[in-house]
Formats: structure tokens, sequence, C-alpha cells
């Protein structure tokens, strides 16, 4: 079975001595798993970096075996950001989560869509709100929606930066911007961190503990940085 794809590299590890096994997200296909040959020599190493897009020609024989793929690199997105710790565990953290929840070969082109939008804005100075946001998009692309739009009554009142709610008799706090649906006028790093827990949470009470996964630690770094 022979197909060509372009994605995104979600993680890597070494298979024999000179192959990787990675998994990369792709438009048509979702998540998919191959074996890269040469993936530890210096030219393949040099791009094979989480996050990076990279395009994948894949062979099997099986559908039921993991394939070969070759590689070539699209865009090397995480040497951009080499310098800021803020931004590479974001890389780091998003990579992870989607390796952790998406199911194998299985499309989310609306999620692949704003994940590339989500890197567009990266070197925006919003870029934190663009990820808070992706988060949030993620968590309805894998079938749970918090419906925050049924809590704008409680946002209307002047002064009120966090908002109580309820979500499956569950309790949390969130900021004033997520409810109304966008950015706040300054950036509040009290503020990020409540958005960022509030996901977290999401994430957590809704598919990591169900399914018996750990939460990733880029996430908990990405969060820590604007305590």
């Amino acid at each position: 079975m022979n197909w060509q794809d372009e994605g995104y590299l979600l993680s890597k590890i070494k298979f024999r001595e000179n192959a990787n096994i990675i998994n990369v997200f792709t438009n048509e296909r979702g998540k998919v798993s191959g074996i890269v040959y040469g993936g530890n020599s210096r030219k393949i190493r040099n791009y094979l970096q989480i996050s990076n897009k990279i395009y994948i020609f894949h062979s099997s024989k099986s559908e039921n075996k993991i394939g070969y793929f070759k590689t070539e690199l699209v865009e090397a997105i995480s040497p951009k950001f080499f310098n800021d710790k803020e931004r590479t565990a974001a890389l780091l953290s998003l990579s992870s989560i989607l390796n952790f929840l998406l199911p194998e070969s299985q499309p989310y082109k609306k999620l692949f869509t704003s994940l590339e939008e989500l890197l567009d804005n990266f070197n925006d100075n919003d870029w934190i709100y663009f990820y808070i946001y992706w988060e949030l998009n993620l968590l309805k692309e894998l079938g749970f929606d918090p419906y925050l739009n049924q809590f704008k009554n409680s946002s209307t009142v002047e002064n009120i930066k966090n908002i109580k709610i309820e979500v499956d008799n569950v309790n949390y706090q969130v900021p004033k911007f997520l409810i109304n649906n966008n950015f706040p006028d300054t950036k509040n790093n009290e503020e990020i961190v409540l958005a960022l827990s509030f996901t977290r949470n999401l994430l957590v009470n809704k598919f990591f503990i169900p399914n018996n996964l750990m939460f990733p630690k880029s996430r908990i770094i990405l969060e820590n940085y604007f305590n």
C-alpha cells in the first residue's frame, strides 16, 4: 500500500541501529506511524525534529503491519524557536497531546487546519492566546464541547475578570475573555494561567484519566512559565 502526504512530526523513537519509528499528524490520514531507515544519519536527523512539517512517502505490504517512510523536510518549525523556552514548550506540548489522544489513521482535517493556523500565528505577540483557543478547539474536535457561550450572561458584570462555571458537575474558574470568545486588551499572566488550567483540567478529566494516559510534562512546563 503506497501513498504520500504531508504532516507534522509528533514523536520519534530509535529503532535498531540507524532507524526511527515516527508518528506524524497528516492532513489526509490523521496520525500515522512508520519506520524511517537512516533516521539517525546526520542529514535526516537534522530535520526529524518534533513539530517540523515533513513530506512522507509511505509504503507497506499490508495494512495490518507498520509501513516504511521516506521523508523530506517541508518547513523547519522547531529551530525557529530554539531560543524561546515558552514557544518550544508549546510545540512539544501540542505534539505530545496530539500523539497521545489521536487515534491511528483517522482523519481530522479541521484539526489539521486549526494546527496550521496556530503555527502561522506563533510569531505573533499574542501567540499564547492562539494556543489556548487551539486547545479548546481540540477538545471540540475530539468530541467534548464545554459550550462556554451558555455562560455569557455571567460575563456582563463589569470589573469581573474570572467567572465561576459548572461543566458536567465539576466547578471551574474561567477567565472572562474565554467566555466572551475574544482576546483580552492587555496580556495578563494570571488570566493566561487560569485559561491554561481550565483547558488542562478538561483534557485530563475527559480524555487522559478515562484512557489511563499520563499528561505530558511539556504541557505542565508551558503553564508554569506563566506563573
